[in-house]
């Protein structure tokens, strides 16, 4: 993507000014006490305990895009509120292109509280042999240090120039990390209003420590909570064992059958519509050189558990599944109680690829448990939905020049990459808003996000504020170029 300046073709990637840059790394000190402040609000939206603080959590980000020149309010919903923020630009009759920044203010719960070495809203700036300085407390990376590059380039943008080269609006929720209930309702009433020309998404990852990536795909997501309900009530194991059916083995041998020997899942119709990797799509992965035993062993295991003629890219980045979440019944306290259980449950969970409609998902789980159910046994379901499986355009205007504002901040292209996890607000962006989304993040595998002692490297959070200043640039030129 090129434009012309002065007689001088330019990469648009090359066109942040150096003055913006600069006032980033003048700044660094203050940025990061910014950060710090807001890792401090213990927002934690599944926790109602933790509601105030949420409250607390939104309001600081309304106060602080406010004081960078943004249009910002806190918008009530049923749960935690959204934060709004817009800041446009003089348009001289010429329309301005227009992004919609996506993110989050809500965390985790830090427990297991006696597995952190500091408290987990204290945010410590520790050195780590591997990264150098990392920052160190929860939603460091997952996302208020995610959300904050984005902000702090914005603050860059106009205190060197009074300008943003794109018109922003920014979109924070506060009850991502459980579930998202208001959001769907949210974009109903309001999502006239959020229109953009494209979604900014900064949830994901890097490729490694000094190597961006850009997300073109996320896999898709479905869940149902399954019981079986056997006899009228708890029955004395000595009296009844033997002749009564017992729902927690009826259930285990459920969750056994739903693979077969080479990891494939045995639900009916399960992969119709599923499409394997082009030949040009796995030649691209194998050059990545991704080492599945040295990801499988960063959390203890050594062999991969999906289909045996996958590689562990494939299976993640290809590959529907189905996970067993949780599982319920019987006595589970201390000591022994001699029960045949009257019931037992499980919670599912599919990942799912392109070509797969959650509805039909669910029904066929519905399916292959109608099939395999003995007498006396009766089956409940609840809690089911789901998103389908999103991909993007990579030869599109905005990713091309996204990536090459990347590759001018990192010194390398950026990996493209695929993501096993789901994202559903993206799905939302597309179906509800018409927007397609670009999805650049700057965490690591390592960073530990929903675990004790996440982190934060402070290159990340650096670099990450300096790539989206030079995407903004790049957005800018892209658009006046097309």
């Amino acid at each position: 993507m090129t434009v012309q300046d002065n007689g001088v073709t330019r990469r648009g990637a090359d066109l942040a000014p150096d003055s913006v840059l600069d006032t980033l790394e003048k700044d660094r000190a203050a940025a990061l006490a910014r950060l710090t402040a807001f890792l401090a609000i213990p927002s934690i939206s599944t926790d109602p305990a933790y509601h105030d603080a949420c409250l607390e959590a939104a309001g600081w980000c309304a106060e602080t895009l406010r004081g960078i020149g943004f249009e910002a309010g806190v918008e009530p919903t049923d749960g935690k509120p959204m934060v709004v923020a817009r800041l446009r630009g003089e348009t001289n009759g010429q329309p301005r292109p227009h992004v919609l920044f996506y993110g989050h203010y809500d965390v985790q719960p830090p427990d297991p509280l006696d597995a952190w070495n500091a408290p987990p809203f204290d945010a410590q700036i520790v050195d780590d042999p591997t990264h150098g300085k990392i920052i160190v407390a929860r939603g460091a990376s997952d996302d208020k240090g995610q959300v904050m590059t984005f902000v702090e380039a914005c603050r860059a943008w106009m205190a060197a120039t009074g300008a943003l080269p794109v018109d922003v609006t920014i979109l924070l929720e506060g009850e991502e990390e459980s579930g998202s209930p208001s959001l769907e309702p949210f974009l109903q009433a309001h999502g006239e209003s959020l229109k953009a020309d494209i979604a900014l998404v900064c949830d994901t990852g890097q490729w490694d420590a000094e190597t961006p990536a850009i997300t073109a795909f996320l896999r898709g997501l479905a869940f149902s909570e399954v019981t079986l309900h056997g006899p009228s009530r708890d029955l004395h194991s000595g009296i009844y064992g033997g002749p009564a059916q017992n729902p927690i083995r009826v259930l285990a041998e459920l969750i056994a059958g739903l693979h077969d020997e080479n990891g494939r899942i045995t639900i009916p119709d399960f992969y119709d519509g599923v499409s394997d990797p082009s030949p040009e799509q796995r030649d691209a992965w194998r050059a990545l050189n991704f080492d599945g035993k040295a990801f499988l062993g960063e959390v203890g295991l050594s062999v991969p558990a999906g289909e045996t003629d996958r590689s562990v890219v494939e299976q993640l980045w290809s590959r529907p599944t189905i996970e067993v979440n949780g599982i319920v019944g019987g006595y589970t306290g201390p000591g022994t109680k001699t029960v045949i259980p009257a019931e037992a449950s499980a919670k599912f969970s599919f990942r799912l690829v392109p070509g797969q409609e959650p509805s039909k998902v669910i029904e066929g789980l519905h399916q292959y448990i109608a099939s395999r159910l003995p007498a006396d046994v009766d089956v409940t379901y609840k809690g089911e939905g789901g998103s389908p499986a999103v991909g993007f355009d990579t030869g599109a205007p905005a990713f091309r020049a996204t990536a090459q504002a990347l590759e001018a901040e990192w010194g390398k292209a950026p990996v493209i990459v695929g993501c096993g996890a789901s994202i559903p607000i993206v799905e939302a962006f597309r179906t509800r808003l018409g927007m397609d989304a670009l999805l650049v993040g700057f965490a690591l595998e390592d960073d530990a996000i929903h675990s004790p002692n996440e982190k934060y490297n402070l290159s990340s959070f650096e670099k990450g504020a300096r790539s989206w200043v030079r995407i903004l640039a790049a957005l800018g030129a892209a658009d006046a170029a097309a």
